[in-house]
């Protein structure tokens, strides 16, 4: 985990360094940039929030919340346990 964090810290230090090494009219373009395409994708998240809220039908239905266990029908046939037969049958067939 050490080597880990060395080799991110190491990495980050390099980025630094490139970013400093640049003109700062490049870095505030990259900055410019960045904000730019933030802000569209920002716009972009909000125009599509307001457009999915504006094209439901804003009807919600109330009910009752019915019990899935009241509601479960058992099937009138008895559960067979496959494992139980299986083993009994190696057992009948030793003999």
């Amino acid at each position: 985990m050490k080597n880990l964090r060395t080799n991110m810290s190491e990495w980050f230090d390099r980025l630094d360094e490139r970013w400093q090494a640049l003109p700062v009219r490049k870095q505030h373009r990259y900055t410019l940039y960045f904000f730019t395409g933030y802000v569209l994708l920002t716009l972009a998240v909000i125009f599509k929030v307001w457009l999915d809220t504006a094209r439901s039908d804003n009807d919600m239905e109330i009910k009752h919340i019915d019990n899935p266990v009241l509601k479960k029908e058992e099937s009138p046939a008895t559960i067979q346990d496959t494992l139980i037969t299986i083993l009994k049958n190696k057992i009948y067939e030793g003999k």
